[in-house]
């Protein structure tokens, strides 16, 4: 094991953060954004992690750690060997509020079986193998694929993936409240089924948003983001959501969306938008509002997953 663990080299993969669905997307669309997990490992005697950053307490317990979970699963499932860890983390993104951490978890520990296991995996069977685990494959694209992504799963465990990286600049704000939500919880709240025109409604405004974020068009983002499926049912659990709604067409506020399942609100911004003055316009209207929420200024990572060997 000593002369192994000398001969290998360390691994590092960086993983965007993820807001999911976007208005109307629902489980098909996602987007990563400027902030990131960053995981470098090399073979060890024992599985260990340091980590820092956000939810330190979270990132670098061994026990019941997605990463390392899914690490040892995947290499278990191919019938490879299991290497011991070292893993370093820096984790950037909140936990737990909408931001994809649980798909930038599970590909950083498939990164790490392909690479420690020389699976040679594609990016699809990658991003498949994530989406397979996570249920959806919006998320898991985005992260590993970069800038928007409209995924949907083939078969059982490829991905298929069309990804954008928009026209133009595209600020974002991001509104973390201070408690999680499970998606369990939020997806426990959605109708079994839905009205013709709902689903009509759902179809256009996901056409237009695409065509969006291809053309350049943030005009066009004020109508296109309007969603009928999930963020209705999903409000109560996140009042987050309806308040800053109500911003849109506002100090350059264009709209705001669900990210993911919530708690967490995503606000797209006009690229002229002064964010500091949108920002400190945001917080007076939430104080207002009796709400409270981390203000977190970012923009689309065009990148996705960056991997060094």
């Amino acid at each position: 094991m000593g002369k192994t663990t000398r001969r290998a080299r360390s691994f590092s993969v960086s993983l965007p953060a993820t807001s999911a669905n976007l208005g109307p997307g629902f489980d098909a669309a996602a987007l990563a954004f400027d902030l990131h997990l960053k995981v470098n490992a090399r073979p060890a005697e024992d599985f260990s992690i340091v980590a820092k950053g956000r939810d330190q307490h979270i990132c670098s317990s061994l026990e019941n750690n997605l990463i390392l979970s899914t690490y040892r699963e995947v290499l278990q499932s191919e019938k490879k060997p299991v290497l011991p860890l070292a893993l370093r983390i820096e984790n950037e993104a909140p936990i737990g509020k909408g931001c994809g951490s649980s798909a930038s978890a599970r590909l950083g520990g498939i990164a790490l079986a392909d690479h420690f296991g020389k699976l040679r995996w594609s990016d699809s069977k990658i991003v498949g193998e994530a989406s397979r685990r996570e249920h959806h494959p919006d998320n898991a694209a985005a992260c590993w694929m970069g800038g928007v992504a409209i995924a949907k799963m083939s078969g059982d465990s490829e991905a298929q993936v069309g990804r954008i990286v928009p026209k133009g600049k595209w600020p974002l704000l991001f509104a973390v409240p201070e408690q999680p939500l499970s998606t369990e919880e939020a997806r426990k709240v959605l109708p079994a089924q839905y009205s013709r025109a709902d689903a009509v409604t759902n179809i256009q405004n996901s056409m237009l948003l695409v065509a969006a974020f291809v053309q350049g068009r943030p005009d066009l983002l004020a109508s296109a983001l309007e969603d009928r499926i999930h963020q209705p049912y999903r409000a109560v659990l996140c009042p987050l959501l309806p308040a800053l709604q109500k911003l849109a067409g506002t100090q350059g506020i264009l709209g705001a969306v669900l990210s993911g399942a919530g708690p967490s609100v995503l606000v797209f911004l006009d690229p002229k938008a002064k964010v500091n003055k949108v920002k400190t316009h945001v917080a007076a209207h939430l104080r207002a509002s009796g709400l409270t929420a981390e203000l977190i200024s970012t923009r689309i990572d065009p990148k996705g997953r960056v991997v060094k060997k």
